[in-house]
């Protein structure tokens, strides 16, 4: 049987762009112009068909992205429409990589904005071909021609007009193609025809060498010529179409849907993508091709847990055919699974489809165990895709249940929210012992606080995360206790006699640690040397004469493991040392693992506060975009924050990007404070890069801050 569309025939679009620009009402309003729906949908009263999720109602902004598709001219359309805020960047590079083109709308009343800078960056650096539609033409106070050069400016010449507007503001009323020097173009366009004409020749004709030859000798083109030309130059990023638009009085709507079904890119074009990707077959190997004919291989892009239709897991069909009641191998790690049925989606309504082949967006229902970017495929040894990379999340609460008992609840809700938003971290912090939530800002957060009420109905309480320090040591120390305990019966009787170095942070293996530290030339009767890399920690068993008979030393190392854990100076965990055990009393009938224990966490916490104690702070490198007059202000404002500036780049559009290094504690809430310097233009990522000793008046005031909690059985 043969799949419902041929690869040729299919265009795999995402609409992108800034918060508020209308890219939901314009997907609205392409699937009304495709017949794909009876009425035009709303954002305004609640009747979109992408914006479908009640958050998204409620917010009246978009949140996750929406898959669409609408049949037009004979193509089949898929419409990925994602969310504009940068709070939900992870959805919109969802969208970015399942898709040939990505179609960045900017509203003509704001310009270009921060996110539409970031979006159009992004799809560039996927290598998809970009179209560019001004939205909303029908506001007021436009003016059109600075709004072309600045997207020009920003965004590169090979943006040129496809279509000019008849007039700007609210009397808009219709768009008209510069193709053809034939078509009338009322005087009232606030263009130059002449001049726009000819940076969309010139843009197009440039991807070939003969129309190009042609058009330089001859001055001209015929528009058969240009149109067969169109598909080829928005591959090469020589053409990048403006198109005009008021999605919500559907104005240059149709003519929009007539330029992506006409001029879109195929997934034939996606072979960029699968470069280096090679398959067995008989015995040979050959390069992936995205045809019907190939063995199916696809690649999650979406995750939803929706309450009624349950686990949905959205995938682009990458080559061959996928067929419902079909195994399929999850190539992340081997799991066979079986695909039940295959649906198509049009918002949050589904259809049960049979097979899908190149281009084709379907989703299968509760088939646990899939994630965002895992490839899927017929058989293992099919070639695994590149996973896309998403931001990492910065931005930490600590939760816990506003009643009791439901921290299960908790962790279940925000591991399944977590599943669909690549951009969300869950972690538990061993050392605060806190459930943290990352996010990429307080909005975010905020959206997921929401769901896990409405969807788990459990409500959290956030407080602000505490700073992962770290404690380590500058010298030597040497430390004994003696545990004795009689309350009638069989007593606990352990003594435990160390002495605790600095292990340099370079050591990383066993091996090395006994080649640079832990050595006879240094510990001449050592018996053995334990070494912990997550911690950069040595156990030194020096006994001599069975002081400490060998079945305790296990519980020495482990009382001073704890220790560690829980932090003897301000409750953080312990780094970079190494424990010596080198003498010790014991009692035939009254030892026992546990007194050792307790006699070794006394031993080593006297040990450790005599050898110079001190705070290690996380310092992160930071990479900051932000226009370039906002520059000075952001330089004056990184020494504050005891940040350390390292270089500085331009950026194509007058951008800025700084880089510098800053300790975590300084910068835990610096997207808010960039967004104030800034008027909410700048951006930035950040991620671990080491950690730094505190200076003095800062450990201080953390020390006076921490209480330590007293060990249960520490007597």
């Amino acid at each position: 049987m043969a799949v419902k569309h041929l690869v040729e025939n299919v265009r795999d679009i995402a609409l992108v762009g800034h918060r508020a620009a209308g890219k939901t009402s314009l997907a609205d309003a392409l699937l009304y112009e495709a017949h794909a729906v009876d009425r035009m949908g709303s954002v305004d009263d609640g009747t979109s068909v992408s914006d479908s999720d009640d958050d998204e109602h409620r917010h009246r902004f978009t949140i996750d992205t929406h898959v669409l598709h609408a049949d037009h001219d004979g193509k089949h359309l898929n419409i990925l429409d994602a969310p504009g805020s940068p709070d939900f960047i992870g959805a919109a590079l969802e969208a970015l990589a399942a898709v040939e083109t990505a179609v960045i709308v900017v509203s003509a009343v704001n310009g270009v904005e921060v996110n539409t800078r970031r979006m159009f960056q992004e799809a560039t650096t996927r290598g998809l071909s970009r179209a560019i539609v001004i939205n909303k033409l029908d506001g007021e106070k436009i003016d059109f021609p600075a709004l072309i050069e600045s997207i020009r400016a920003v965004f590169g010449t090979h943006c040129v007009l496809f279509n000019v507007p008849d007039k700007v503001g609210p009397d808009f009323g219709a768009v008209y193609c510069l193709l053809d020097p034939a078509t009338p173009i009322p005087t009232s366009c606030p263009v130059d025809i002449a001049a726009a004409r000819s940076q969309l020749i010139e843009a197009v004709v440039e991807a070939d060498e003969v129309l190009l030859e042609k058009y330089l000798t001859e001055g001209q083109v015929t528009v058969a010529e240009l149109e067969a030309d169109i598909t080829r130059a928005m591959d090469a990023g020589t053409l990048i179409p403006i198109f005009c638009a008021s999605a919500k009085n559907d104005k240059g709507v149709k003519e929009l849907l007539d330029a992506l079904s006409r001029y879109g890119l195929s997934p034939s074009f996606s072979r960029k993508r699968l470069e280096g990707l090679q398959v067995g077959l008989n015995g040979s190997t050959h390069q992936l091709e995205p045809t019907e004919q190939e063995e199916f291989v696809g690649q999650v892009f979406k995750v939803v847990n929706d309450k009624f239709v349950g686990h949905l897991s959205f995938i682009r069909v990458i080559a061959g055919k996928i067929q419902h009641n079909h195994n399929v191998v999850n190539l992340r790690n081997g799991q066979t699974l079986r695909v039940g049925h295959l649906l198509e989606a049009q918002g949050k309504q589904t259809s049960q489809i049979h097979e899908a082949g190149p281009g084709d967006i379907v989703a299968i229902a509760k088939v646990e165990g899939l994630e965002i970017g895992d490839t899927v495929a017929y058989t293992a040894n099919a070639p695994k895709l590149p996973t896309p990379s998403f931001p990492v999340p910065m931005f930490g609460l600590a939760v816990e249940p506003k009643t009791r008992g439901e921290e299960q609840k908790i962790s279940i809700g925000l591991h399944k929210i977590a599943e669909e938003d690549p951009t969300v971290k869950v972690t538990h912090d061993a050392q605060t012992h806190e459930l943290v939530i990352s996010g990429v800002s307080q909005l975010h957060l905020d959206i997921i606080r929401e769901r896990l009420k409405a969807r788990f109905g459990v409500e959290v309480v956030t407080k602000e995360p505490k700073i992962p320090y770290r404690e380590t040591i500058s010298g030597d120390g040497v430390g004994d206790h003696r545990h004795k305990k009689q309350t009638g019966g069989r007593g606990q009787f352990a003594e435990v006699h160390l002495r605790v170095y600095s292990l340099p942070r370079e050591i990383k293996t066993q091996a090395q640690c006994e080649a640079e530290f832990a050595n006879k030339s240094r510990f001449e009767k050592m018996r053995s040397c334990h070494y912990d890399p997550a911690m950069n920690f040595a156990f030194i068993d020096h006994i001599v004469g069975g002081t400490i008979p060998n079945n305790f030393i296990p519980a020495v190392e482990k009382g001073c493991k704890e220790v560690m854990e829980r932090g003897a100076l301000a409750g953080y965990r312990i780094q970079d040392l190494a424990v010596e055990v080198h003498f010790g009393k014991y009692h035939d009938v009254d030892s026992s693992e546990a007194a050792f224990k307790t006699a070794a966490r006394h031993a080593f916490r006297k040990a450790f506060l005599m050898a110079r104690p001190s705070l290690l702070e996380p310092i992160v490198k930071l990479e900051i975009t932000v226009p370039a007059k906002y520059t000075g202000a952001v330089l004056g404002d990184l020494p504050t924050k005891r940040a350390h500036v390292e270089n500085q780049d331009s950026l194509p559009g007058d951008m800025t990007v700084i880089y510098a290094r800053a300790p975590l504690a300084e910068v835990a809430r610096y997207a808010a404070q960039l967004g104030g310097l800034t008027q909410g233009q700048g951006s930035y990522a950040m991620e671990l890069s080491h950690y730094e000793t505190v200076p003095a008046n800062v450990q201080q005031q953390i020390v006076s801050k921490a209480k330590l909690g007293a060990d249960e059985d520490d007597d």
